[in-house]
């Protein structure tokens, strides 16, 4: 699914290049620039009758403070069905990002993101997580302004308040760096 979505993007990406007019190549980052960005995926599973379907939008905005710093915010909305049981949740994600070699057709970063998602399952219990992130990122721009952008693995801490009222909260830490965790998105710089 993962080469799929990045196939496509690729594709989308190098299509509206091709039409775009031709201009001194201006590719990779400097400190004012100004980008747009943005993830998108889709899951499904069916096991017999059983079937789950998965979906999450995330777009965001980004700003070179300098050469190689950026402050990064994204929006997130996630969907989740289990037969006729729905989840759907919301969140605000804001951080920075260090660049290494952000004016080169392809770079390096890594980032540092705290985030807030509520969560409303299918008994209207509403939870709440809040948490961090340190993702590593690898940027590869495919025309002056267009980039294919792929984010994995790194360290994450979180806490969910489980709805509330008393309950135990949910505590987690993960350290990884294997491509399970893997996604993929577009970079529209301004």
């Amino acid at each position: 699914m993962k080469k799929i979505i990045l196939t496509m993007a690729a594709v989308f990406a190098v299509s509206f290049a091709n039409a775009q007019d031709k201009k001194e190549s201006s590719e990779g980052f400097a400190k004012g620039d100004l980008f747009l960005t943005g993830t998108a995926g889709f899951s499904s599973e069916k096991t017999g009758d059983a079937k789950e379907d998965g979906m999450t939008l995330s777009p965001g905005v980004g700003y070179f403070l300098t050469d190689n710093i950026a402050l990064v915010g994204a929006l997130e909305y996630t969907s989740n069905k289990v037969g006729d049981a729905k989840t759907t949740g919301f969140g605000v994600h804001a951080g920075v990002k260090y660049f290494w070699t952000p004016a080169s057709k392809f770079s390096l970063s890594i980032g540092g993101e705290l985030f807030l998602d509520t969560m409303k399952d299918p008994a209207d219990v509403k939870t709440k997580e809040i948490g961090l992130n340190v993702p590593v990122g690898l940027h590869y721009f495919v025309s002056d302004s267009f980039a294919i952008t792929s984010t994995w693995g790194g360290f994450g801490y979180s806490s969910n308040d489980n709805g509330g009222d008393g309950a135990d909260k949910t505590n987690k830490f993960n350290l990884g760096l294997d491509m399970s965790t893997i996604s993929f998105g577009l970079i529209y710089k301004i």
